[in-house]
C-alpha cells in the first residue's frame, strides 16, 4: 500500500495519532498537501461516508474517524494554505432557534469538512438573521439549517424568508434536516435540499458546488 493508502485505511480505524504521523511523514518525503488532503484524508472519509449511509457504521465511528482526520490535518493546513489549495466551498450549519439538539449538525459539519467545505458553526439556537448575517460574512454557497423537534422546524421557513428579505438568497443553497424534516417539508417553505442524513448532506453539498464550478 502507498502512505497516501495508509493514511486512508487508518483514518477509517480512527487512529488519530498514527494518522499525524503519516501524514507528516508523507509531507517529509515531498508529498504535496492537495494529494494527501484529497488521496489519504478525505478518501478515508469518504469511506467513512459510504458506510453510514448504509448503516455499516454508525456515529461513534464517524465521531474516531472525524476526530483522525483532525489529526492529519494540523500538520497539513499551513501547507494548504500557502499552496493556495481552496475549500471546495463555504458552508455555514446550524440548528435553528428554539432547538439545542446538535448530533446531527456536528455528525453533517465532519461529513462535510471530510468532503474538502469550509464550514462555520454557528452552534444551537440559531435566529434567521444569524443565518443571513453569517452567510454575508464569509461568503456562504450553502446554508445547512437542523432542527429535531417538530415544533422547531418551523424556523427553516423563517430562514428561508429572511434570506429573501435580505436579498441574498439566489447567491447561496439553503439545506435542511432533522428527524421530523422530510423533502415535501423542504420543498413546502422554498427551501433547495433535503438530506436525510450527513453524509447525503455532504454528497449533495459537492454536487451543488461542482455545479456551479
Amino acid at each position: 500500500m502507498s502512505t497516501l493508502e495508509d493514511i486512508s485505511a487508518l483514518l477509517q480505524k480512527g487512529k488519530a495519532n498514527e494518522v499525524k504521523a503519516l501524514v507528516e511523514r508523507a509531507i517529509s518525503e515531498g508529498l504535496d498537501a492537495k494529494s494527501i488532503l484529497e488521496e489519504g484524508l478525505m478518501a478515508g472519509m469518504s469511506v467513512i461516508g459510504g458506510k453510514f449511509k448504509r448503516n455499516e457504521v454508525y456515529v461513534p465511528e464517524v465521531l474516531i474517524a472525524a476526530r483522525a482526520m483532525n489529526a492529519g490535518l494540523v500538520p497539513l493546513k499551513p501547507l494548504l494554505v500557502s499552496s493556495g489549495v481552496k475549500a471546495k466551498g463555504i458552508v455555514v450549519i446550524g440548528t435553528v432557534k428554539g432547538d439545542l439538539h446538535d448530533i446531527g449538525k456536528n455528525l453533517v459539519k465532519m461529513m462535510m469538512e471530510g468532503k474538502g467545505f469550509q464550514v462555520h458553526d454557528l452552534g444551537v439556537d440559531v435566529t434567521s438573521e444569524k443565518f443571513v448575517t453569517a452567510a454575508r460574512e464569509y461568503g456562504a454557497n450553502i446554508v445547512c439549517c437542523s432542527a429535531l423537534l417538530t415544533t422547531t422546524m418551523n424556523e427553516m421557513k423563517g430562514v428561508v424568508e429572511a434570506f429573501k428579505v435580505s436579498g441574498i438568497r439566489s447567491k447561496l443553497t439553503i439545506m435542511v434536516g432533522g428527524a421530523p424534516v422530510t423533502d415535501s417539508f423542504c420543498k413546502a417553505i422554498g427551501a433547495d435540499i433535503y438530506a436525510p442524513d450527513a453524509a447525503s448532506a455532504a454528497d449533495e453539498a459537492a454536487a451543488v458546488c461542482e455545479k456551479s464550478a
